[in-house]
């Protein structure tokens, strides 16, 4: 098996969190909903079992589609790029070369530059410059949909579990509280892994896992009363 390189590995990993975070909310979402309109537990429990299963199958599927998607267009530029560097091998050297002068090297640097990374591999350095990533190191769909698979039920069992088990004068609150603690856990990892500024990021996922809750929350007050 090929040894996967560390921007794999990350993208894994981002999926991971993401699908955790898409977990935790989801279903503390739903629960939540559901407490506002009944106090039956296991009528609680059951919905966010059910919103469990169906939201970990569509989170694999889309993780599956979206990362294969974006293979496909990867692959499909190396081949457009192939031909390029067939065709007008010195139209690719040049941009390649104005980038680098664009950068700020000299015109006789960004030559010799250009000129040895060319000749070391011109489909990797043309690829790379002209399109952000490198070739044949695509990000596994299959890995992608277990690492969703995997950690949003993960994700999901926060919020199943503080909800059945908190007593019903508090497990509404109780549940809010443990949830918005994970989301900013979640938020802050993923702000790492994506290289954005950790508080906004943190604060971002806390502000929508809130919104989330309060609105379903009343929406299942406004049903439970009209039942």
């Amino acid at each position: 098996m090929k040894k996967q390189t560390l921007a794999q590995r990350i993208n894994i990993i981002r999926a991971g969190v993401m699908g955790s975070n898409d977990g935790i909310l989801s279903v503390a979402g739903i629960v939540i909903g559901v407490a506002g309109a009944t106090s039956n537990t296991f009528s609680i429990f059951i919905s966010g079992i059910a919103g469990m299963i169906a939201g970990t199958v569509s989170m694999a599927m889309g993780e599956y589609v979206s990362v294969n998607s974006e293979s496909d267009s990867q692959k499909n530029a190396v081949e457009k790029q192939k031909v390029a560097l067939r065709d007008n091998y010195q139209t690719e050297f040049n941009i390649v070369k104005e980038k680098y002068m664009n950068s700020g090297i000299s015109d006789e640097l960004a030559t010799k530059a250009t000129t040895e990374m060319m000749n070391k591999d011109a489909l990797v350095t043309t690829v790379r410059e002209k399109y952000g990533f490198n070739v044949n190191q695509f990000t596994s769909p299959y890995a992608a949909a277990i690492a969703s698979m995997i950690s949003f039920p993960t994700g999901s069992i926060l919020p199943l579990v503080a909800i059945s088990l908190f007593p019903a004068n508090i497990k509404v609150v109780a549940t809010f509280i443990a949830v918005l603690i994970a989301l900013s856990l979640t938020g802050y990892a993923a702000a790492m892994l994506s290289n954005a500024n950790r508080l906004k990021s943190t604060l971002r996922n806390v502000a929508s896992g809130m919104l989330t809750m309060l609105v379903t929350y009343l929406i299942g007050l406004l049903v439970g009363s009209l039942a």
